[in-house]
């Protein structure tokens, strides 16, 4: 995959948990992005479904 097929995402996590996980990805020999993309996947379901709700607003009279 190249970077053009990647969105950049702006986190804000504890440093700890970053610098844990940038340790995870040197011993595992790969980035950090590819080690956040593995965690994702495995963490979120296989299929989400949004629905969209139709909201009505009353007007005063």
């Amino acid at each position: 995959m190249t970077t053009n097929d990647k969105q950049r995402l702006t986190l804000f996590i504890h440093p700890s948990i970053a610098k844990h996980a940038r340790a995870q990805a040197v011993v595992e020999e790969t980035t950090l992005t590819t080690l956040v993309e593995k965690a994702l996947i495995e963490y979120l379901p296989k299929e989400t479904i949004i629905k969209k709700v139709d909201i009505k607003i009353k007007k005063k009279s």
